[in-house]
């Protein structure tokens, strides 16, 4: 259809996983007990990013008090176990759903939330290992910071995509280190540069996410942060745009007049300069994010549904020559 209509296709990630493997294939996202950020837990930095709603995660609360959270210098992990049942009932519930609801019968387990290379390497073989053994998996995407992946373990999903699907996830947010210390990160730029071009040198396919309408920064800077992140390599790539969240750094940062969210009108424009400055070879994973509840600040248009956003995002495309 798109062709007929004279558009350009978006080279997009569900597309890719088709052609890949002859049919299609839906990501598992998991969450499991014991994994932080180094960037919570106070190893690169205190109270995390500005934009994330930590609290209920971050080992230093009281609540927390006696679970066990784990590092990259945890010499133990007492609660594998837990992971493990927690992995299985996560896998078969969400594979059984969409084999059952949209007939798909292969997958991807996507180690989505906090940092997922932030453990003992035994931990992280024996959970990925697991992973891999479910019916129809074919893959594993890994979610994780440029500053918490070891040689070790790098080296050792290297080994495992000779066989497998594995893609690991890098959160770019911005090139900008005044930016990236505004959001209170932790790493800078240069950091991340080194983290995408050590893994694709090892082989691995890697997934970059960016932030549109983060603090300070102006449509230059954010398509600059964009043009960067294809030169330095990655594969695919997921567009977010900021959006407030109650109970966040970022939060109070908006309610004293310190920061205004970007407008769904610059988000489509940066988003669609983005795709057309993006090489054919680099997927689309994403391109918008938000959230449906009683905890979202601003902007409104990020509360809309998924639907009603990316309505707007085709209209937008189309616009501009291109189809999704």
């Amino acid at each position: 259809m798109s062709a007929a209509r004279g558009l350009r296709p978006v080279a997009t990630y569900g597309r890719y996983l088709k052609e890949r493997f002859g049919e299609r294939v839906r990501k598992i996202p998991v969450g499991l007990s014991g994994f932080t950020c180094p960037n919570i837990d106070g190893t690169v930095a205190k109270g995390g990013c500005t934009f994330c709603l930590n609290e209920s995660f971050s080992p230093n609360l009281a609540q927390n008090a006696g679970k066990t959270f784990l590092n990259l210098q945890s010499k133990s992990n007492p609660i594998l176990s837990k992971q493990l049942a927690e992995l299985h009932e996560q896998v078969t519930t969400t594979r059984e759903r969409f084999l059952r609801e949209y007939g798909v019968r292969k997958f991807l387990v996507y180690f989505q939330a906090f940092t997922n290379t932030y453990a003992p390497f035994e931990t992280l073989r024996t959970l990925y290992e697991r992973a891999l053994e479910y019916p129809g998996v074919v893959g594993l995407s890994i979610g994780t910071r440029s500053d918490s992946v070891t040689d070790e373990t790098l080296e050792y999903l290297a080994e495992l995509s000779k066989e497998h699907e594995i893609w690991i996830e890098y959160g770019i947010q911005s090139i900008y280190d005044e930016t990236l210390r505004r959001i209170n990160r932790g790493h800078d730029a240069l950091n991340v540069e080194r983290a995408i071009k050590k893994a694709k040198a090892a082989g691995l396919k890697v997934c970059g996410h960016l932030i549109f309408g983060l603090p300070g920064e102006n449509k230059a800077m954010m398509l600059n942060s964009a043009r960067a992140a294809y030169e330095w390599g990655i594969d695919s790539v997921k567009y977010h745009p900021l959006y407030v969240v109650k109970q966040t750094l970022l939060a109070n940062e908006y309610k004293r007049g310190e920061f205004t969210p970007i407008s769904r009108e610059e988000y489509l424009e940066v988003l669609t300069e983005a795709i057309r400055l993006k090489p054919d070879s680099v997927s689309v994973q994403r391109m918008t994010a938000g959230i449906e509840d009683e905890t979202l600040l601003a902007p409104a248009w990020c509360g809309e549904s998924k639907n009603a956003q990316m309505k707007a995002i085709r209209r937008a495309l189309a616009e501009a020559g291109y189809a999704i």
